[in-house]
């Protein structure tokens, strides 16, 4: 398990009621399961990370299933939410 800081934005950030947070999670499935049993009343939240595309340390999380995108000690992964336009 790897201690890493993930950054909200846009709907995101509206969705978990903050701008940034620290977890532990070894992979991004179990960092997905973590901000969602640690923001239970956020209902919304959960569509808008079905919805998102994830950058780990500044590289796309790509298709990749979450399950396979290890996390390293100390990563930034950004939740980045559609956006208009794009």
């Amino acid at each position: 398990m790897a201690v890493v800081t993930v950054r909200y934005w846009a709907a995101a950030k509206q969705a978990a009621g903050v701008a940034e947070e620290v977890l532990t999670a070894g992979t991004l499935a179990e960092m997905l399961a973590a901000v969602l049993a640690r923001h239970p009343a956020a209902p919304t939240l959960e569509g808008v990370l079905a919805r998102s595309s994830f950058l780990i340390d500044g590289e796309q999380a790509g298709s990749r299933p979450p399950e396979s995108v290890t996390l390293r000690e100390g990563a930034v992964v950004e939740v980045l939410p559609p956006f208009a336009g794009g």
